[in-house]
């Protein structure tokens, strides 16, 4: 118990942290200093951290030996109002978040090539807290990128849509997170396993990219 948490807990904290602090300086490249001010334009774990979110819903899951670690933190506060130009500013700003993890479970992949080059028992440590590092990093992607607001990928739907369609989404951003309550824990109760289906294979098909991109394996 003690090692999984050990090599569970670092990669998930540096990529919510990484997740959120990127939300952030991309906003403040289209304009809006929002962020900066509350001081989240920081690496610093602490300035990030939710309780619910970021440690005890993670240690739960570890507890419960739950196929997938999954957790959040803090929302970094963008004024989209402020963003110029003002669509693309919100979908880049929205998916700055999912890419930077995509960017970081590539970056993880890549260090697997130094597990041979340190003492057996470090290499063990390094090589978990990496492929940790990437699954984490790919469950956070995907998952944020679901259509739905206020996760990323319903920014960057609303972003990119006709009016049309766009307006009636931006207004579900209320309901969106009863929706995930349902998807996420309702029907899993019920046998419907939504999560696995719906970011797991998506998730496994990027893991198999990213080693395979990296040249491992």
């Amino acid at each position: 118990m003690v090692q999984a948490v050990a090599t569970w807990a670092l990669p998930l904290l540096f990529a919510i942290t990484m997740h959120e602090a990127a939300h952030g300086f991309a906003a403040l490249r289209f304009g809006d200093d929002t962020a900066r001010r509350a001081g989240r334009l920081s690496i610093n774990p602490l300035r990030h951290v939710d309780p619910f979110g970021t440690v005890i819903l993670p240690a739960m899951l570890l507890l419960v030996r739950s196929p997938f670690l999954f957790g959040w933190a803090k929302p970094v506060p963008v004024d989209f109002s402020r963003l110029r130009p003002f669509r693309m500013g919100m979908v880049l700003v929205a998916a700055a978040g999912p890419i930077t993890n995509l960017v970081l479970a590539t970056l993880s992949a890549a260090g697997l090539h130094l597990v041979d080059k340190v003492p057996v028992e470090a290499g063990e440590w390094l090589a978990l807290n990496l492929i940790n590092s990437i699954k984490i990093n790919l469950v956070l992607a995907v998952f944020n990128m679901l259509p739905i607001p206020p996760l990323d990928g319903g920014r960057v739907a609303v972003g990119i849509l006709p009016r049309s369609l766009a307006i009636p989404l931006a207004r579900m951003e209320p309901m969106g997170f009863p929706i995930l309550i349902v998807l996420l824990l309702v029907l899993p109760m019920m046998g419907v396993r939504v999560f696995e289906t719906v970011v797991g294979v998506p998730v496994a098909y990027l893991f198999d990219l990213v080693i395979t991109l990296v040249g491992i394996g």
